[in-house]
């Protein structure tokens, strides 16, 4: 077995992750396959990471026969290609192989890849020997990342080529990736929707208002390093589980506490809980006191771990004037939404310092002028709803980088 690596000095801190999804396998080869996917870490190591990979919804222990880990030709997102000379066998317990019980993850040896820069981009690859269950994997469908299988066992090659190659734009199995760092270094956690996510900004193009932050951080002279952790899925809610997986309260465990290393966390979600409640009064004001009690809740368990906690206004999702009948308008869009949305917005602003350690008023950043009910034209990305890059890069410019020094 591997030495667990301990020191008085450094500590692990999670540099990326991504929330596990359910999904079915229908995009997977119904075959033994290599699967190569790559991610971008925000903070580098001088010497060791970890991989993290989940088989969260699967429904029979998911067999892993072999796994290396390289920088991606090119620092690029997305690309099957690998730098060479970067190549590292990853391990469990000393196996090269291991074995994942339904529902568990498992957390890999340390992997002496260093000296690895900040921002870099690394290609998982991972080689399946079982066909993916008929039934449900674990993914992350929103991966904005370009990700590529092919037939048997390719780990070790360079690059990916033949009529065997296919392309997926979704991330499997791959949960999280620990950096071994200085003390002083710690991580920055996102819950969120689509929005966090990256819905509207380029595939293999890290344009997602996060990827727009780490660039601000890494050119600030912050006093310590802080890695950017993106735990975000597009249609997640804080109260209830769904499409866009298990809700807020019923993740926050596994994908906020459980984490190495957070000192800092952001819950920037509720559009979606507003905007799938039916526009009655009734309804909307039970989702209004609900969704209030979800923040306080986030905010007490996150406290108790002594994380510092922040929160975001909720960004429009109206229409603008003369537009109520466009075919792209978002069907989150009725007056009463709107009006819940803004007493939400409204008990946002006024619970700092009783709740949250700080507000981010996103909604200021993105909202029209003249109608606070709709995203700014130029913010638009078409539907109403989502923010276009442009926002991307406005909600990152006004990002009070001092908080973190709370």
């Amino acid at each position: 077995m591997e030495a667990i690596i301990k020191s008085p000095h450094q500590h692990w801190v999670h540099t990326w992750a991504a929330m596990p999804q359910q999904a079915d396998p229908s995009e997977l080869p119904q075959y033994p396959f290599t699967l190569r996917q790559t991610v971008r870490v925000t903070l580098g190591t001088a010497s060791h990471i970890r991989l993290r990979l989940s088989n969260a919804f699967g429904h029979e222990p998911l067999t892993i026969a072999e796994v290396t880990i390289a920088q991606s030709a090119g620092n690029v997102s997305g690309t099957n290609e690998i730098q060479p000379g970067t190549m590292c066998h990853v391990t469990f317990c000393g196996d090269r192989g291991a074995q994942i019980p339904a529902g568990a993850q498992i957390v890999s040896d340390p992997v002496d890849i260093g000296p690895l820069p900040p921002s870099t981009a690394l290609s998982i690859s991972l080689f399946l020997p079982n066909e993916p269950s008929l039934e449900a994997v674990t993914t992350h469908p929103g991966s904005r990342t370009t990700s590529w299988f092919t037939a048997g066992n390719k780990i070790s090659e360079l690059s990916f080529s033949g009529r065997d190659v296919g392309q997926v734009d979704h991330w499997y199995y791959i949960s999280g990736i620990e950096a071994f760092l200085p003390r002083e270094s710690g991580a920055f956690a996102l819950i969120g929707d689509s929005i966090t996510d990256g819905r509207c900004s380029t595939t293999n193009g890290d344009t997602r208002w996060p990827d727009f932050l780490l660039s601000r951080l890494r050119n600030s002279s912050s006093k310590a390093p802080l890695a950017i952790v993106n735990q975000a899925a597009g249609a997640n809610c804080v109260l209830v589980d769904g499409s866009g997986g298990p809700s807020v309260l019923a993740r926050l465990d596994r994908d906020i506490l459980s984490l190495s290393g957070v000192r800092y966390a952001m819950i920037f979600e509720g559009i979606n809980d507003i905007g799938i409640t039916l526009p009655d009064p009734d309804s909307l004001a039970i989702l209004e006191k609900q969704l209030i009690a979800g923040y306080v809740q986030v905010a007490t368990r996150l406290a108790s771990a002594g994380i510092v906690v922040f929160i975001a206004t909720l960004t429009p999702f109206g229409p603008r004037n003369g537009e109520e009948d466009n075919q792209d308008t978002t069907p989150y869009s009725h007056p009463l939404r709107e009006e819940t949305r803004q007493r939400v917005n409204a008990w946002i602003r006024n619970s700092c310092p009783a709740v949250f350690d700080s507000v981010i008023d996103f909604d200021a950043v993105v909202r029209d002028e003249k109608e606070y009910s709709a995203l700014a034209k130029q913010y638009d990305s078409g539907d109403h709803l989502h923010p276009n890059e442009a926002a991307f890069q406005a909600l990152a410019n006004s990002f009070p980088l001092d908080i973190f020094d709370i």
